[in-house]
């Protein structure tokens, strides 16, 4: 099975060089997910929360988004040019060396602290 390189920033930006097979029909967020990185991905994959945004480093990367993509990041936080959603980038060779940053995340609020 090929692997691939893929760059990915965390919140702190400690860079992670990350290993990823093409040909197990994963998605850059289950990759995130597979290594621990802190990539909720709340509604599984299926492109409705957007917590698995991120801002893609890579130069001449192709940013085309798929309608329900760009409907749920019209609503997202933190959007950017660059934003996409992790679930919906499929790990495929032409990714390889591929620098992605996780976008931020709004911290729970405490009620308690009111």
């Amino acid at each position: 099975m090929e692997t691939i390189r893929l760059n990915i920033i965390d919140r702190t930006g400690t860079e992670h060089q990350v290993e990823a097979p093409t040909g197990m029909n994963m998605n850059l967020m289950e990759v995130c997910k597979s290594v621990e990185l802190p990539v909720e991905g709340t509604c599984g994959g299926m492109a409705l929360c957007a917590s698995c945004q991120v801002y893609i480093e890579t130069k001449n990367f192709p940013l085309s988004r798929n309608d329900a993509e760009q409907a749920l990041l019209d609503e997202a936080w933190y959007v950017e040019d660059n934003s996409r959603l992790g679930c919906q980038i499929q790990i495929t060779a032409e990714l390889d060396g591929l620098t992605v940053r996780l976008a931020p995340v709004d911290e729970a609020i405490d009620i308690d602290e009111w």
